[in-house]
């Protein structure tokens, strides 16, 4: 219900969404209605997410062909194409310098667009001031003001909105209730810890009921036991109020545990956008493989060995047989029968071999264990492969140093096995869930590839991630 004034000043009308006749006139960021009841013109003024009859409440955020290039000539964000949908809560991801927080940051309308086009809710934002884009942003640092109370802080936006301090109150309290503040709005931030400081800027952007959170790496400076659970109560908030959202971070693990979808970034670049699970299990190249999950996956220069309906994968000094699963979820390795391919295993891939007696002895290698770590629910066993092993192009990645007891692979061993450091352990290796690229920029195809949500919406450029040169052929699609 709206309350309008009339042209003539002569009185007022309640709109409840039922007049005599209306003319809509789309203005940019707000839509006018001219509304005819009863022989008199009325003007109504609304924002984009109020108007009467207006669908294009729904906060879709679409970017097209965006681009960012300085002064200076570098260029930090190169045609990047995503779309947001209504709700949705996306992570932008990526090693540092990746241009995700650029990409945020052009967003919200703190940095200029070089080219390409921005739409917030249908309407073109390239060239419209923060403030007028219906957004609120969450930093890193909190930006609390020192000497106002949690009520203030939650609350300033909207005093500097000449909003009725009766409806402030009534907001400020609201946002404390549902983030478990209400004890704490007479303090101030200094009294406060990290973790109810980032509660309070969540409240400050949650009572203005933007169209999108933006939300700039906000658990950055928290320890590690906070961050599991704020990440968990933002992804519960982000579902309970069910605000668009774009969500920036360097931590993969925090991508994954919250996005309905991760967006993952390299020289500003979009590599693959897809729901987390297939990020994982289908990476679209190399670098998306190594960079999601934790401890990374080990990529290894090998040789693919096929003899009729049976194959093997040379590592180093080791021949190891593929699984049936393996060769029927990737025919095109047909293609590449004694050639060189980048093979990728993951973490939980590794076992020992004790605890796994069905794996057949030609899929089991013989390592010295160089480092130790358990955790309770399962071990860490760091050990050598004698293969060369591939740069993912992570910036961030630690550079292998060559030597014989430095290790170069990981595996997540059941907390049962009995390893100890130094010992030379048989490790059994799930071939059935390996990862095969050749020398160059992608993925050989998967059969189950492509299965994703909204994969469709992805346009990125594939490029070389890897030292290799291109492959000499094609590679077959499935």
């Amino acid at each position: 219900m709206v309350v309008v004034e009339a042209l003539d000043g002569s009185g007022k009308l309640i709109v409840g969404g039922g007049f005599e006749r209306a003319v809509e006139q789309d203005e940019g960021l707000h839509t006018i209605l001219h509304l005819i009841h009863a022989g008199r013109r009325y003007l109504a003024v609304f924002p984009i997410a109020t108007a009467i009859g207006d669908d294009e409440s729904m906060a879709t955020i679409e970017i097209e062909g965006l681009t960012k290039i300085y002064d200076n000539g570098f260029e930090a964000i190169h045609d990047l194409n995503l779309k947001v949908a209504d709700e949705e809560f996306l992570v932008l991801v990526g090693p540092s310098g990746c241009g995700k927080s650029t990409a945020l940051r052009m967003i919200a309308g703190l940095e200029s667009i070089t080219g390409g086009t921005l739409r917030i809710a249908g309407r073109v934002m390239n060239d419209v001031e923060p403030k007028d884009r219906d957004i609120a942003m969450v930093f890193q640092n909190y930006a609390l003001y020192p000497h106002m109370t949690v009520y203030d802080n939650i609350g300033f936006a909207l005093k500097l909105a000449k909003v009725p301090k009766k409806d402030i109150d009534t907001r400020v309290r609201r946002a404390a209730a549902t983030l478990e503040l209400e004890d704490l709005l007479d303090r101030k931030p200094g009294l406060l810890s990290g973790g109810q400081r980032q509660r309070v800027a969540m409240g400050r952007a949650i009572v203005r009921q933007p169209a999108a959170f933006l939300m700039d790496e906000p658990l950055s400076n928290l320890d590690a036991k906070l961050r599991v659970q704020m990440r968990a109560e933002i992804a519960a908030l982000q579902r309970e109020l069910a605000v668009t959202t774009v969500y920036v971070t360097h931590d993969q693990i925090e991508a994954m545990t919250m996005g309905d979808r991760v967006a993952v970034l390299k020289d500003g670049r979009l590599q693959q956008v897809d729901a987390p699970q297939n990020l994982y299990d289908f990476p679209a190249n190399v670098f998306v493989g190594a960079f999601i999950g934790s401890p990374s996956m080990t990529l290894f220069e090998a040789t693919v060995r096929l003899s009729g309906h049976s194959g093997s994968v040379t590592i180093g000094s080791n021949e190891i047989g593929l699984a049936q699963e393996c060769l029927i979820k990737y025919p095109s390795l047909r293609d590449y029968d004694g050639e060189p391919v980048i093979v990728g295993i993951r973490p939980e891939d590794y076992q020992d071999a004790a605890l796994v007696p069905e794996v057949p002895e030609n899929r089991c290698i013989s390592a010295r264990v160089s480092v130790l770590e358990a955790l309770g629910s399962e071990i860490m066993v760091h050990f050598r492969i004698d293969a060369p092993s591939v740069d993912s192009g992570d910036p961030d990645a630690i550079e292998e140093k060559i030597g014989l007891d430095t290790a170069n692979a990981v595996g997540r061993f059941d907390p049962r096995s009995r390893v100890k450091l130094g010992d030379t352990v048989e490790v059994a290796i799930s071939t059935e869930n390996m990862h095969f690229s050749i020398p160059g920029p992608a993925w050989l195809s998967d059969s189950n590839a492509g299965r994703g949500r909204n994969v469709d919406v992805l346009k990125y450029r594939r490029r070389r991630d890897h030292r290799f040169d291109a492959p000499r052929r094609p590679v077959a699609r499935s």
